[in-house]
């Protein structure tokens, strides 16, 4: 018996996503494709609500109205999207900085009323890292709160609450569930396994992105592990290993990181594709 759906997810808008995620509002042309859920980290129209009441709830419990963030260029992308569009409705405004430009910081806490600092350290695609405990000594000088997503090194190669953090974020589904699935049990047995999986993937991710770099058609690589990266001694200094993504140019799609295959991923036409290929240059994302 065919049985009619409680609601035609084509057809549905949600009043409180950001301006650039509304149904329908892609600009066609861009890559050819139209707004959908065919990617589960994506959501769904229960998931989608969920998340824009909890995100709202969680940065209004840290921030008040009339009150200002301070986050980074290379921050995953629509936290930034949701800071720099939705907030200022709610009365907060945001400065953005380079990670390592400590004098944009300090800028920012001496002429706002700041009340967070967030950012993404490693962040995503380009592996850059924030100096946490500089930061956050300069933020708590100024009563700002410091709050860390840890997601890309995981709680067993950086410790972040240990350099002075207040807060620390990781997305479960990646590293530490370590199958691509966000299913509860599988990120209860994946906890179990982790510090095996990541010594190897730190190992693994470290002769890659080496053999990557000494080839000749492979522009740049990004990787923390590497003495080229700008970013290689502070990760040193915080980091006991440097995770297992490594960002190169190259044509190809994967659905998450972190599990147990090595896979490979184009960001301009994954994480970024909703945006204008000038949108994108001003996250430094490249089509290549």
């Amino acid at each position: 018996m065919d049985v009619a759906p409680l609601a035609d997810r084509r057809s549905i808008d949600y009043p409180f996503r950001q301006p650039q995620l509304k149904r329908g509002s892609r600009a066609k042309g861009r890559e050819k494709r139209s707004d959908s859920f065919e990617y589960g980290r994506y959501g769904n129209p229960t998931t989608i609500v969920a998340e824009e009441k909890i995100s709202t709830v969680m940065f209004l419990a840290m921030v008040p109205s009339g009150g200002h963030i301070v986050t980074t260029t290379d921050c995953y992308k629509k936290t930034r999207i949701f800071i720099v569009t939705f907030l200022p409705k709610m009365g907060i405004t945001a400065t953005v900085i380079d990670p390592a430009d400590v004098k944009h910081l300090e800028s920012a806490l001496d002429n706002n009323k700041v009340s967070l600092f967030f950012c993404k350290s490693p962040t995503n695609p380009f592996l850059r890292c924030v100096d946490i405990e500089l930061f956050s000594k300069i933020c708590h000088r100024k009563g700002a709160l410091v709050r860390i997503d840890g997601t890309f090194a995981t709680p067993l190669n950086q410790k972040v609450l240990a350099f002075g953090a207040d807060l620390v974020l990781h997305s479960a589904t990646k590293y530490i569930g370590g199958h691509n699935d966000n299913a509860a049990y599988v990120i209860i047995q994946g906890t179990k396994t982790l510090h095996l999986r990541l010594r190897q993937q730190n190992s693994t991710a470290l002769r890659m992105a080496e053999i990557l770099e000494s080839h000749p058609k492979v522009e740049r690589v990004y990787y923390l592990g590497l003495p080229s990266h700008p970013e290689h001694e502070l990760a040193k200094r915080q980091m006991t290993g440097f995770g297992g993504v490594v960002s190169f140019e190259i044509p190809y799609i994967a659905p998450s990181f972190g599990g147990c295959e090595s896979i490979v991923q184009q960001s301009a036409i994954m994480s970024y594709w909703g945006l204008s290929q000038s949108e994108r240059l001003e996250y430094g994302m490249k089509d290549n």
